[in-house]
């Protein structure tokens, strides 16, 4: 059925969810289409945006043989259901082989190939993998060099499966791709080296030759959620919790899907690219494009971005606020993008301006939605038959509930939430995870809501009468740039090793383009000294992840902190976002009489202003980011 509002997602669950018929596992996804619509396309590939023309093609039967043979691969390697198969690769066909191929041998594990060696085989040991699948060396890439470095540092690894990108470039370049790999092959010491399409030449396509029963609790994947101080922090995920949220988001965007087209550039080793563009689209029978290893960082990809919806005809597409303000940058000239029917957007927050600007000039509706990876990827979305709300996370999804809670000083439950009154998200449902592998982090993770454990999100928000739910704040003190999160004891760790430094604290700078940028705040010791510019020198030295390297280092006399001696971030983040204010009326000329930033407990950090001369235009750059603008005219309070 369409859903319109709450009613409609209570409707749905007047019939017991096991009369669903799920699939147990997400390899029966694939199996289960194959068979259904074994011509239809499910998956187009381009390696550059110059061959949007002439991409390589998979039907439904095609998908699920080639991910078949890439799970018989990994079960000849001695890949059981409790073995994981972690992989570092861009957004490939092969990519999609090895997650799903991986989850019906034993556990797949997604690793941003964008992080150092050093953290890669942090991660790829702490999960204890028995094979890690990367690419292939290959002219241009940094993954094998940086990976080939670390191999004493990962143990448990038996066997590297390497991909290459042989079938996608022109015959008078594999040779030279065949002949660097076979270089490169004779200096691995101590691990077995594959190459994955030559296995999946030896493979059954149409069988696990290693039967397994996959029951929806066993483990499915695993995925890193953010560097923490100690062991990684890694999510156990299972094949229930994933099909789950793949068909529950498809019910509450339920419409005819024949032959819709969905185009995928987020990475492949975050939730959204697997879930959202990948398994909620084979289930539904989507035909997914993958636009380019780099996806919507590709060459091109941005600029020619309307040229790709209409060469695909695609439907739909989905992203993060940046993508957007990037895409308002190109125009639609006489491209025909009458295809496109809507665009989905989540994790981070987008502003209310951005997306009114966007359907304005484009004609293309923004759906916004919320999830974490402990909820396997979506846990509410903004109706596509009813009212989207801007700035609303939209309604939770049938047979998962969520509510706002107030919880004690402790984080133990009191009550939940009333109409419109903020507390703390949590959920409980078919779609969240088991927990982190290590116990040490599921330490005040879960509430005691009468009886039933719900997951503490970490963030805060409201759910109004009608039940759509907003986001006014977060009390786990993630950065979130350009989508990707970033966790601020990866910074402030960082920075702490620096000699003259006695206490870091990082937060997140309101960007127009990024949403949130790194900003960190020091003090440093009596006597010592250090410029700013040698501790960004510093951090970008001793940080391993590139997006959580600040921007600025702002040195102070005394770091704010509260009675009790803990640094006082809000502080921070209202200085943060007043110099935001400051430089945006700076730089178009506004005259600022008033300027003051508060915590609204409905809207979070609200700025309130009085300007005179040319406000509106200020209206209209401040209407770019995420936080509230009150004004004290109300005739410019809307550009």
């Amino acid at each position: 059925m369409a859903v319109r509002n709450i009613h409609d997602i209570e409707a749905i669950e007047a019939v017991p969810l096991s009369q669903h018929s799920l699939p147990p596992g997400t390899f029966q996804v694939f199996e289960a289409q194959a068979a259904r619509r074994p011509t239809e396309r499910a998956l187009s590939f381009f390696l550059d945006v110059e061959d949007i023309a002439r991409p390589f093609t998979w039907t439904f039967s095609e998908l699920y043989a080639d991910i078949c043979r890439t799970a018989n691969v990994f079960g000849s390697l001695g890949v059981t259901s409790r073995d994981v198969v972690a992989f570092v690769l861009p957004n490939l066909p092969e990519t999609h082989f090895v997650i799903w191929g991986g989850e019906a041998a034993g556990i797949a594990m997604a690793i941003n190939p964008l992080q150092d060696g050093a953290q890669i085989a942090e991660l790829v040991d702490a999960a204890r993998a028995k094979v890690l699948v990367c690419l292939a060396p290959t002219p241009g890439t940094d993954i094998w060099p940086k990976l080939a470095a670390q191999l004493d540092a990962m143990p448990s690894v038996e066997t590297i499966v390497w991909v290459d990108l042989r079938p996608y470039v022109p015959a008078a370049k594999r040779a030279a791709l065949a002949l660097i790999e076979w270089r490169a092959r004779r200096n691995v010491r101590g691990k077995r080296v594959v190459n994955l399409h030559r296995q999946m030449a030896k493979r059954p396509h149409d069988r696990l030759v290693r039967a397994r029963d996959i029951l929806p609790d066993d483990p499915s994947s695993y995925f890193c959620t953010g560097g923490t101080t100690g062991r990684p922090k890694i999510a156990v995920r299972t094949h229930g919790a994933e099909v789950f949220d793949a068909w529950a988001a498809g019910e509450v965007q339920a419409r005819d899907y024949a032959g819709t087209t969905i185009f995928c550039g987020l990475p492949l080793f975050h939730v959204n690219g697997q879930l959202v563009t990948g398994l909620m689209s084979w289930m539904r029978g989507f035909h997914v494009v993958l636009g380019t290893p780099q996806g919507y960082r590709g060459k091109d990809v941005i600029a020619r971005f309307w040229d790709i919806v209409e060469a695909f005809e695609v439907n739909v597409f989905s992203g993060v606020p940046t993508l957007f303000a990037a895409l308002l940058q190109q125009p639609v000239g006489a491209r025909k993008i009458t295809s496109l029917q809507f665009a989905a957007c989540g994790a981070a927050p987008m502003p209310a301006e951005l997306a009114r600007s966007f359907e304005k000039v484009t004609g293309i509706r923004i759906v916004e939605g919320y999830g974490l990876t402990e909820g396997a990827c979506v846990s509410s979305l903004n109706p596509l038959d009813g009212e989207c709300r801007i700035g609303s996370i939209g309604l939770r999804l049938p047979y998962q509930q969520m509510s706002a809670v107030i919880l004690d000083d402790s984080g133990a439950y009191l009550r939940h939430a009333a109409v419109d009154e903020v507390g703390v998200i949590a959920i409980h449902g078919p779609n969240v995870f088991r927990g982190y592998l290590d116990a040490l982090h599921n330490v005040g993770l879960w509430i005691d809501i009468e009886g039933t454990r719900w997951l503490n999100t970490g963030d805060l928000g409201r759910c109004d009468a009608d039940g759509y739910f907003w986001l006014v704040g977060r009390k786990k003190e993630l950065i979130i740039r350009g989508g990707h999160n970033i966790d601020p004891r990866t910074i402030e760790d960082a920075l702490l090793q620096h000699p003259a430094v006695a206490l870091a604290a990082a937060v997140g700078r309101p960007d127009a383009h990024a949403g949130e940028i790194p900003v960190v705040y020091v003090q440093l010791k009596d006597t010592a000294s250090a410029s700013a510019d040698d501790l960004l020198q510093f951090a970008a030295r001793n940080i391993g992840e590139r997006a959580a390297v600040p921007r600025y280092v702002r040195i102070l006399r005394a770091v704010p902190v509260t009675a009790v001696g803990k640094i006082f971030k809000p502080a921070l983040l209202e200085w943060e976002i007043e110099s935001v204010v400051r430089t945006c009326a700076d730089e178009l000329g506004v005259t600022l009489d008033r300027l003051t930033v508060v915590q609204d407990k409905r809207r979070g950090y609200v700025v309130r202003i009085g300007a005179s001369g040319s406000a509106p235009v200020l209206a209209a750059a401040l209407g770019k980011y995420a936080f509230a603008v009150d004004w004290e005219d109300e005739a410019i309070s809307r550009p």
